[in-house]
């Protein structure tokens, strides 16, 4: 079978633990034939960590390259969407890092795009891919804990040090860095509905994006997500789900968990060790979204069955409320 080819859009740090979680699956699978940077010594530089044979010092070039099957963009968010939209334009397929658009119309922009060019489009929420969310998934559909009645998570580490993180044109802000997991996992505990309402509640940074906050996500039937982040100060960072006959429980990190306990049964899900140092914890995980990518298309689909456009559509409007009801607006919300 042949390999998916892989271009490297930027030569940052998630994009090196990206690099370094597909060393962990086959080569014969996963091979990557280039990389670009907006600075060409960063891309030849990650070049050479990683041994890949092409280095651009413009994404316009990873576009035109014809061996390259699918990019990955590890930009920082507010150039999600220019990237994306110039490798779709070229005919590429696409993973994006999340969040995948600033907002809700820049997310409908790129979908339009995929879907007027036949490509393949997803949002990297890799917590989705991980073996513990599948087992979320298949626990939730068997209903072994019933009725769910209440989602909590909570996501807290120190970011405040870091201008990307704090900056409003670099689209800083703790919603679309971190809190992004805590309602990607009520998104997808409640199977895609939409909430009934939202209540944010939360204090900014001087800088004007958001620091901390609390969200309540109300759901038919009386069914809450309760929601709590900041880049702050560490949380213990774990989630659970109750329902009316038992409970999940999701130990910190819970957007990157290697374990579960339901009904107070623990199970491990171990990942495979890095070759090379990572930035990020249990980034190694990030391999389960890249073989998700190849096997959506090895089958042809134009988007994925975990995580559809309409997923990152309705992750992104519960962003765009909370936002609005914190008082936080980037420069995108006004174009």
């Amino acid at each position: 079978m042949v390999a998916t080819r892989w271009g490297i859009c930027s030569a940052g740090k998630i994009s090196h633990d990206f690099l370094v979680a597909l060393k962990t699956l086959p080569l014969e699978n996963h091979k990557v034939v280039a990389i670009a940077s907006r600075e060409l010594s960063r891309a030849q530089e990650y070049a050479k960590i990683h041994s890949i044979p092409k280095a651009y010092g413009s994404y316009a070039e990873l576009a035109q390259d014809p061996d390259v099957d699918v990019v990955y963009v590890g930009v920082v968010h507010p150039y999600h969407l220019p990237a994306t939209l110039l490798f779709i334009q070229a005919g590429k397929n696409v993973l994006c890092e999340k969040p995948l658009g600033m907002n809700a119309a820049e997310v409908k922009r790129m979908v339009q795009a995929a879907r007027e060019k036949q490509v393949f489009l997803m949002e990297a929420c890799w917590t989705r891919f991980f073996p513990t969310s599948e087992k979320i998934r298949s626990l939730l559909k068997q209903r072994t804990l019933g009725d769910v009645v209440v989602l909590q998570a909570e996501f807290g580490v120190p970011l405040l040090e870091i201008p990307r993180c704090v900056e409003k044109e670099l689209g800083g802000g703790a919603l679309l860095d971190i809190g992004v997991y805590c309602v990607q996992l009520a998104c997808m505990v409640f199977n895609g509905e939409k909430p009934e309402s939202i209540v944010a509640s939360g204090f900014l940074h001087e800088t004007g994006v958001d620091e901390m906050a609390s969200v309540i996500l109300n759901y038919s039937d009386q069914r809450q997500a309760v929601l709590i982040y900041t880049m702050g100060t560490w949380m213990p960072n774990r989630a659970s789900i109750t329902g009316s006959k038992g409970i999940i429980e999701v130990p910190g990190p819970f957007w990157c968990p290697t374990q579960l306990v339901v009904n107070g049964q623990k199970e491990e899900f171990p990942l495979p060790f890095p070759s090379q140092k990572q930035h990020f914890p249990n980034s190694t995980g990030l391999r389960y979204e890249a073989e998700h990518v190849r096997q959506c298309l090895l089958q042809g689909l134009k988007e994925s069955p975990i995580m559809f456009h309409a997923d990152s559509e309705l992750l992104h409007s519960i962003l765009d409320e909370i936002r609005r009801q914190l008082g936080v607006s980037y420069s995108q919300d006004h174009t």
